[in-house]
């Protein structure tokens, strides 16, 4: 086959730099007899020398090129799928247990994959990812910054996350048009018993108008609902605790489904 031309509309930048590729395997530091899994293997930059450090490797790649490539190999276990449409809690369970996902994230899909991911956090050990630097940041960010967004609150509910290091563009083939950087997540053992849909629609209420007072807005909808308990509405979104969001979602009585239609958990307006 020839050399493979990188396609945007699936968000390709391939890996090149072989420091960083060492450095990822490090972060990932594969042990015999995980269950490992990459989303987006592309070329197989960090494939390769994650195969050679692991039993089996399962592969979820999208371009049809791509993986026919992967499957000639032979040693690959290759789902070739749009990566949300994988289930995968059912993958793991067709591998024999809890899984460890990893993968070079495409930017322009990134958030949807994330959030799709967490239905499969308990049969999940961790997933180390790059990202755009800006989309770490946010998930990482801790309240009162500007970064604390509808993503942090969402995923930090679920995860342990780490921002581990950046990566300049000049690390990929074609280079992006923005920093990345690799990231860490582990799922929390006994993450708060909250249904994901009140919790996005509370997050998402608040963080909608980010320079209101939440009185404004979230306190508004709460009264609405009525919700009598205490809550500061003197504060903006991002002065509140991830706790706080919880406690607030956990504390609500049942919801008609027309109080969940609105702004969701995606990223931040």
């Amino acid at each position: 086959m020839g050399a493979h031309i990188a396609r945007k509309r699936f968000g390709q930048h391939f890996l090149t730099a072989t420091d960083v590729i060492d450095r990822i395997i490090r972060a990932i530091d594969p042990k015999p007899g995980e269950r490992l899994v990459e989303i987006g293997p592309g070329l197989g930059a960090m494939t390769i020398p994650l195969r050679q450090r692991c039993d089996a490797l399962t592969v979820v790649e999208l371009d049809r090129d791509l993986a026919a490539r992967l499957r000639q190999r032979g040693d690959l276990d290759v789902v070739e799928s749009d990566v949300l449409r994988v289930d995968f809690a059912a993958l793991a369970d067709r591998l024999g247990g809890p899984i460890r996902v990893v993968g070079n994230l495409p930017y322009n899909i990134s958030s949807p994959i994330l959030f799709h991911l967490m239905g499969a956090a308990p049969r999940v050990v961790d997933q180390v990812f790059m990202l755009q630097k800006e989309v770490v940041d946010r998930m990482a960010a801790a309240p009162g910054s500007k970064a604390f967004g509808r993503l942090s609150v969402m995923l930090q509910w679920r995860y342990d996350i780490e921002h581990l290091f950046d990566v300049a563009p000049d690390a990929f083939d074609p280079p992006p048009r923005v920093d990345s950087a690799i990231v860490r997540m582990r799922p929390r053992a006994n993450p708060a018993p909250v249904s994901e849909a009140v919790l996005g629609r509370i997050v998402g209420i608040a963080f909608s108008q980010r320079r209101k007072m939440l009185r404004a807005t979230l306190g508004k909808w709460l009264a609405e609902h009525g919700w009598t308990g205490e809550f500061d509405g003197t504060r903006r979104a991002e002065q509140v605790p991830v706790e706080e969001y919880l406690a607030l979602a956990m504390s609500l009585p049942p919801l008609p489904a027309e109080a969940l239609d609105g702004p969701g958990i995606g990223d931040d307006d």
